[in-house]
């Protein structure tokens, strides 16, 4: 509806200009503080200063950026959560419902269609009642409030001091707000002011706008507000805390019925309307939409992630103060990797696996997460745990995300054990050599001065200085053996034979290339896994999950790593499209040693771990440490790699105090023997046996053939005949002592553990060496 010109207050005339310079300087304090402004005070004021004061401000002002929540959304578009400091979707004005339109007109400003940013009778009106009455009133036109708000808007942008909260402003406050306000009624129509308002204003709480208010207070849109209900949401208006319905329904519903008696006195509503909807409950029906990560459920700790990696890139905003506003003002649409429905599955198998509610599990979680092979997206990122501030009661809440870093919210890693072994088979092979060639496992014991070459440290070697006894968790597999045997059941010695004869450089410089950080390394902080500790080959450094599933998925990807990435695209409100890390992939082992390592991984995952319950083909390795304060199982098709870890926080590190061995459990007693087949490699198998069915599984490459075995010579030891038959025959198996082990034995057992055991636990290998496993 077009608002008429009325030559008294057009500015564009001698009349108007006087009119608007007088009204404006001695009526600026009535309509700041509801009350008239005494004599003594316009004096004071003078007609000069207001006259100046006029003058010198610009006729229009920078509007800016209204703040809209931010939303991130899963890779099927989905919302997984969404960031504000000001809960508001912008609508359309055709997108409120005319009830509500009236609503606000008939309470706020009747006369809004007839002024021009300026209402002189309604001034007059509030004058003569505060002269009359005890009770204070104001003039302000919607106009006046839209400018009011833009300019609280600015205020709060731009970090001014400046105050234009009503009752603290200064008579040029007022004189600004009225000199915009005529401004804005030129630059818009009244349709867009209205627009503009309802939009803006605030309603409750962190509810700012029409359409999060009828939602918080309704749960419907904007568009479907019949009239009893905008009636309420219009009173809310004026005191949001007062009349809110859920604090305060009485004053709430007197405020609604009010508004309804003002929407009939100006005609507009007729007398059947008022009544029926007078007589009606204030039916309110809440709807909560909280902000930020608490509120996205099993997403989470995925969630926390995304955060952690917008507040950190400088691609955001300068500071991390600037990166902070963006994230809960500027209406971002934030694109990400998460199948958001699979990571359901993932979070409700952690806690399947390990119950966060169970009395005995404060200091005993699960984490399961997983990466696309061949783009580095990260599909699930799921624990045991709810995204909530910690309870001492209960170990079910926790901020802590254990599949990353510390510095994007992460617990800092753990010890790897023997899921770090495929590294040093990958140098084995790097270096000439082959999965069926014979390594000597029978040695369990190195001196401290023994020479480890590691040409990329000064000497070209290091030293353990002090004895290293390697030891193996079960006895038996102190013999010679093949490469590809030694690794399929996972033999401490046998990887440090291996390791003795490559160069330590050549396994870290895999390591790094496929992203494995050492979370330690640097004070702290995470850095490289250096080759002068030796112990590293069997998994003594603190890693994370995420870089477990991402290094694996090289393995599903024919030696191709790609770094883990969980944002696709951040665009703002206006279109503006954000910098983020592209796709970044590159080749790092050459394809037929990954067919080669495969191919014995494949058997570790095939025989021992998933014994037919997980499609394939699938690959992996066990991982357990000393003590069995973290144990891994890492494995993959070439659709999906997931790492699948259970173990301690703050009792990671392994020693004798932290062990799950015989420790309580899931409320049970737990055995003798805890590895990954007792926890870990079953959660793995519950998830991917329906994972894998929603991603690609095909070959992982021809494994390399074995030469005819030469004839021996009479002199070799016969008690080494055994390993030239193929370590897939399952006559090699049984030539193992078969009663113990950690994942060193065959699956088969399981190692159930159901507390019959009254033994000792085996004896672990030196506690900082790493792996039982």
């Amino acid at each position: 509806m077009a608002a008429k010109k009325s030559p008294f207050f057009d500015t564009a005339t001698t009349l108007g200009k006087i009119v608007a310079f007088f009204g404006i300087s001695a009526l600026c304090g009535v309509l700041a503080a509801g009350m008239i402004v005494p004599v003594a005070a316009i004096a004071k004021t003078g007609l000069t200063t207001g006259n100046n004061i006029v003058s010198a401000l610009p006729s229009t002002f920078e509007k800016l950026p209204i703040p809209q929540p931010s939303r991130v959304l899963d890779t099927e578009g989905k919302e997984i959560a969404t960031f504000y400091e000001q809960n508001r979707e912008p609508v359309k004005l055709k997108d409120i419902s005319p009830e509500m339109r009236k609503a606000i007109v008939s309470v706020e400003d009747e006369r809004f269609y007839e002024h021009n940013g300026i209402d002189p009778k309604g001034i007059a009106r509030a004058v003569v009642g505060n002269l009359t009455s005890s009770s204070r009133s104001g003039a302000s036109t919607l106009t006046q409030q839209y400018v009011n708000n833009l300019l609280v808007n600015n205020q709060i942008l731009t970090g001014s001091k400046d105050s234009t909260v009503s009752g603290q402003k200064e008579y040029s406050d007022k004189i600004r707000e009225l000199k915009y306000a005529v401004a804005i009624e030129k630059e818009m129509s009244k349709d867009e002011i209205l627009e503009g308002y309802l939009n803006l204003v605030l309603f409750s709480g962190r509810e700012y706008g029409v359409q999060a208010a009828a939602q918080r207070f309704f749960s419907v849109d904007a568009k479907d507000l019949n009239l009893q209900q905008s009636a309420m949401l219009a009173g809310m208006v004026q005191l949001p805390n007062v009349y809110n319905p859920i604090n305060n329904p009485e004053r709430s519903l007197d405020r609604r019925n009010k508004v309804l008696g003002n929407m009939y006195r100006t005609g507009a509503i007729t007398k059947k309307e008022y009544d029926k909807a007078v007589k009606s409950k204030l039916g309110t029906k809440p709807s909560s939409s909280a902000s930020g990560c608490m509120a996205a459920g099993d997403d989470g700790y995925f969630c926390d992630y995304v955060t952690n990696l917008i507040l950190k890139d400088k691609n955001f905003g300068k500071t991390k103060e600037d990166r902070q506003n963006l994230l809960f003002r500027g209406g971002l649409t934030i694109k990400t990797t998460l199948n958001s429905a699979l990571n359901k599955q993932a979070a409700k198998d952690s806690r399947e696996a390990i119950d966060p509610h169970a009395k005995s599990n404060k200091d005993i979680y699960s984490s399961l997460v997983s990466v696309e092979p061949g783009t580095g997206k990260i599909l699930t990122m799921a624990q045991n745990t709810e995204y909530a501030p910690e309870s001492k009661e209960s170990g079910s809440r926790t901020f802590y995300n254990f599949a990353v870093e510390r510095s994007l919210g992460g617990a800092g890693g753990f010890q790897g054990g023997s899921t770090m072994k495929p590294y040093t088979t990958l140098a084995w092979l790097h270096e000439g050599n082959h999965m069926y060639d014979k390594i000597n496992a029978k040695r369990q014991s190195y001196p401290g001065d023994y020479k480890w070459k590691a040409s990329c440290l000064p000497g070209g070697s290091t030293q353990t200085y002090t004895k290293w006894d390697v030891g193996n968790a079960s006895r038996g597999f102190a013999r010679t053996m093949t490469v590809d045997y030694g690794l399929m059941w996972s033999v401490n010695s046998a990887t440090v034979a291996e390791a003795a004869k490559v160069d330590l450089c050549t396994i870290t410089d895999y390591t790094t290339k496929l992203g494995l950080l050492d979370q330690d390394a640097d004070k702290g902080n995470p850095g490289p896994i250096s080759p002068a500790a030796p112990s590293f080959v069997i998994g003594s450094q603190n890693i994370t999950p995420l870089a477990q599933a991402a290094a694996f998925a090289t393995f599903a990807n024919k030696g191709e790593y790609c770094r883990p990435r969980a944002i696709t695209s951040v665009v703002d409100k206006d279109g503006t499209k954000y910098k983020i890390p592209k796709e970044e992939c590159s080749q790092e082992i050459d394809p037929q040693h990954v067919a080669d390592l495969n191919g014995t991984l494949k058997k570790i995952a095939t025989q021992r771990v998933s014994k037919g319950r997980v499609a394939g083909p699938i690959a992996g390795k066990t991982g357990t440490n000393n003590w069995s304060s973290s144990t891994w199982f890492v494995g993959y098709t070439t659709g999906i790699s997931t790492a699948s870890w259970v173990g301690r926080l703050d009792g990671k590190a392994g020693e004798e105090k932290n062990t799950l061995q015989n420790a309580m459990i899931n409320d049970k007693r737990a055995g003798s023997v805890v590895d990954s087949s007792t926890y870990a490699a079953p959660l793995w198998v519950d998830f991917m046996s329906k994972a894998v069915q929603q991603y690609e599984r095909n070959s992982f490459g021809s494994v390399s053939k074995a030469p005819k075995p030469k004839p021996k010579p009479k002199e070799e030891d016969s008690s080494d005949s055994s390993d030239d038959k193929s370590d897939s025959k399952k006559e090699d198996s049984k030539k193992e002592d078969s009663k113990k082990s950690d994942d060193n034995k065959s699956d088969s057992n399981k190692s159930e553990n159901k507390g019959k055991e009254k033994s000792k636990p085996t004896t672990p290998a030196k506690p900082g060496d790493g792996s039982n496993d």
